[in-house]
């Protein structure tokens, strides 16, 4: 019984055998191996396909930065780097006409004055009494305070942050366009009306109701600079008044464009006064 049984099994699995062969060679594909498609395009298959080995396929993470980097076109007109490996300077543009890019008279300027502002003083011990509403104004790494004759060093703090962004800008702006640094004068700030009478006995031009004396406005002179001297070099290259004027007002025209700030183009005082808005 046991060897009929034996054999049995053993013709059943040689037919098994025969009928599998049969099948392979009549449908040839049904023997390949059925891998996912993500499988399938995975690097390490396509090596094992085409017998090279996966460093060969699998790129390394920085290289694989690199070349996609490399592979992406910059737009048209930008270059950060020379041929010769030095950093591309921007170029000043400066505006059209100072006249006409900065033209806001103090009527338009006052209205701005007056709603951020503080009430005028009569002079400066009643200026110290809004102290709480003011924030001292005095040389820093972004600007620098002349000598104030007929104005006080105070300004609301939103004039304050204009004016701290304006050095800031401009120095921001020199260095892009390889220029060295300098900062920018601050020639008058805040006045009280005692300050106002003694300015309109030597300058005839002082308006009667002007916008200092809100704490909003402040004069940067455009024919002077401080200049930054290099600790390490006592030489320095030779920079024009003209040219640190011409990237000031680019400066003062994104600001003003923004809607941060008024700006009249003063031609006898040699200055922008700019109010805050």
């Amino acid at each position: 019984m046991k060897k009929i049984k034996k054999k049995q099994f053993l013709l059943g699995f040689l037919i098994a055998t025969f009928l599998l062969a049969l099948v392979r060679l009549i449908f040839p594909g049904i023997a390949t191996d059925h891998k996912s498609s993500a499988e399938i395009t995975r690097p390490d298959k396509e090596a094992q396909n085409t017998s090279l080995s996966v460093s060969e396929v699998t790129p390394t993470p920085m290289s694989f930065r690199y070349d996609s980097c490399m592979s992406i076109p910059l737009p048209k007109g930008i270059e950060f780097f020379k041929h010769d490996g030095r950093l591309v300077k921007e170029r000043i543009y400066s505006v059209p006409n100072f006249g006409n890019t900065f033209p806001d008279l103090n009527d338009v300027q006052l209205l701005a004055a007056q709603r951020w502002g503080v009430r005028p003083s009569d002079n400066t011990a009643d200026m110290d009494k809004r102290k709480n509403r003011l924030v001292y104004v005095g040389s820093n790494p972004y600007f620098y305070v002349d000598r104030l004759r007929n104005s006080q060093p105070f300004l609301v703090p939103r004039a304050s942050v204009l004016l701290q962004d304006i050095g800031r800008n401009f120095f921001d702006s020199l260095q892009h366009k390889g220029i060295p640094l300098h900062k920018v004068i601050v020639t008058s700030v805040m006045r009280s009306e005692y300050d106002m009478q003694k300015l309109r006995g030597h300058n005839s031009n002082a308006s009667q109701n002007s916008c200092h004396r809100y704490g909003t406005t402040f004069d940067l002179c455009y024919n002077r600079y401080k200049t930054i001297e290099d600790p390490e070099g006592p030489n320095r290259r030779a920079v024009r008044n003209d040219t640190l004027k011409w990237v000031l007002a680019e400066v003062l025209d994104d600001l003003r464009q923004d809607n941060r700030c008024y700006i009249k183009y003063e031609v006898n005082q040699g200055c922008f006064h700019i109010t805050v808005r």
